[in-house]
């Protein structure tokens, strides 16, 4: 038996027809599951810490940065300062009351500082270590069930949105890492699939993106499938094909429609925005894809986005000056890296309240807690016009009111470099297509469809399952011919 298995950016699904009849394989209670995995493991004794010649370097260095910026913050303020002495009454005051007093550190703070940053770099060094070499793939959590485990405190490794990462240039150890974490979420489909299906289960197609996100072009593409092959094998797979995510919903809407008609598909997942043009309907087997086209942005752009314009400036971005990638950095939950650098960077010296709501932040499980609230609120915003989104587990009743506005604000680059995706697929078409068939998790956003129904005005729009188009079509092109 051969299914079908949707490995998404945020969520996977796998699903098989069985005499006729399409089967999704239930993950829990749900058809998919967040690609979210945690690993328990050992964490390292941080009491084992000492200063080596090294450190007592390094120390010494911060201490002279850290005194260098002081300085500098304190010519800043005196210069503020002086600029508001030349203003008239009332502004005069007004000006001087939004200048905050210096705050003058001893060498003894400064160095009492600098210390704890070195631990907290040697703690994150000891933590990725032990990441690499002592990670317990067989006690695996996945889903909404490894994302709780983590913000519980559970010891281990929480990877969000593994795909994201295959087509980055990366460090054997590394790539052996996400080969090894790709491998334990495919078999965890595999071995759930046989279950249910009362098989063992030993062939797949899986889908892929037209272009994967990737630091290396093409090379990253080559690299994302030879992971994804290897790791197929590696869960117990004989057999693996890879059929293209468009062209795969285009099978799913193929099998729902008797009337043949030149379909555009769209597919706008978590990750990857896809589209194929398909002859679908009729007589046919199966339908005939003529072409295809691809841009590596979709639905965690977005999530990114508000995050960075609807929430930061309560930690400070744009009011304090603090570097805006160090607010990236927090918000990118999916990006390993990205989220250890934010970890090892001190906020203490940031004015209040931002510094400490940085520092809070920082802690185990808050930037996971805060990417899942923004994703909440931008899923609600698709039909509601405003709400709050609450965040408390930073501070005691804080909370950050966000509207449709700005959501549509937070969406717009995404859908500028959507639109321009569109445009091309629009002018290299002969003519224009009889139907427009939407899919993927952010086809539900409200933006969207007005954006092709702008491109495509002839069009008739048809909103397929955004949650499973692209599994359901996995399905049937697993149950059909082999795949193109």
């Amino acid at each position: 038996m051969r299914i079908g298995i949707d490995f998404g950016t945020s969520y996977s699904a796998a699903g098989a027809v069985v005499d006729g009849e399409l089967q999704l394989i239930r993950f829990g209670e749900e058809p998919q599951f967040r690609t979210t995995v945690f690993f328990p493991q050992r964490l390292p004794d941080l009491s084992e810490f000492e200063l080596t010649d090294a450190m007592h370097e390094e120390i010494r260095q911060l201490v002279g940065e850290f005194r260098r910026d002081q300085a500098r913050q304190h010519a800043e303020l005196r210069a503020r300062r002086e600029e508001a002495m030349k203003r008239p009454e009332p502004q005069r005051s007004a000006a001087l009351g939004m200048i905050p007093s210096p705050r003058v550190r001893s060498d003894l703070e400064l160095e009492r500082d600098a210390r704890a940053l070195v631990r907290r770099r040697w703690a994150a060094e000891e933590m990725r270590k032990a990441m690499l070499e002592g990670v317990d793939l067989q006690r695996a959590l996945y889903g909404e069930e490894a994302v709780d485990a983590f913000i519980e405190g559970g010891a281990g490794q929480l990877v969000v949105s593994p795909k994201s990462m295959l087509g980055y240039k990366l460090e054997s150890r590394a790539r052996d890492t996400l080969l090894g974490i790709a491998t334990q979420l495919l078999r965890h489909i595999r071995l759930t699939a046989s279950a249910q299906l009362g098989h063992d289960v030993r062939a797949a197609i899986l889908g892929r993106p037209v272009r994967f996100r990737s630091s290396m072009k093409e090379a990253g593409g080559v690299q994302a499938l030879e992971i994804l092959t290897d790791a197929a094998y590696a869960a117990g797979f004989d057999e693996v094909e890879f059929l293209e995510e468009p062209a795969a919903a285009a099978y799913g809407y193929h099998a729902q429609t008797q009337r043949p008609r030149r379909t555009l598909i769209l597919d706008i997942g978590g990750g990857t925005t896809d589209m194929a043009l398909a002859d679908v309907g009729g007589d046919s087997a199966a339908p005939i894809v003529h072409d295809s086209w691809g841009e590596p942005v979709g639905g965690t752009d977005v999530d990114i986005e508000l995050s960075m314009r609807g929430v930061m400036p309560l930690f400070g971005k744009g009011v304090t000056r603090t570097p805006a990638h160090q607010f990236y950095e927090a918000s990118a939950v999916q990006d390993l890296q990205r989220q250890a650098r934010f970890r090892e960077t001190s906020f203490e010296h940031v004015d209040a309240p931002y510094g400490q709501r940085l520092e809070a932040l920082k802690k185990r499980g808050h930037t996971v807690r805060l990417n899942r609230a923004v994703e909440r609120a931008k899923i609600r915003l698709s039909e509601a016009e405003r709400m709050t989104l609450e965040l408390d587990f930073i501070e005691t009743g804080l909370s950050v009111p966000i509207d449709a506005a700005r959501l549509g604000d937070a969406a717009s680059p995404f859908l500028h470099q959507l639109r321009t995706l569109m445009e091309r697929a629009r002018d290299d078409l002969d003519q224009p297509p009889e139907t427009v068939y939407l899919t993927g998790g952010m086809s539900r956003s409200p933006y969207v469809p007005r954006l092709v129904k702008e491109l495509f005005p002839d069009a008739e729009l048809v909103a397929g399952n955004a949650s499973l188009g692209v599994v359901t079509g996995l399905a049937h092109a697993a149950a059909g011919r082999r795949a193109p």
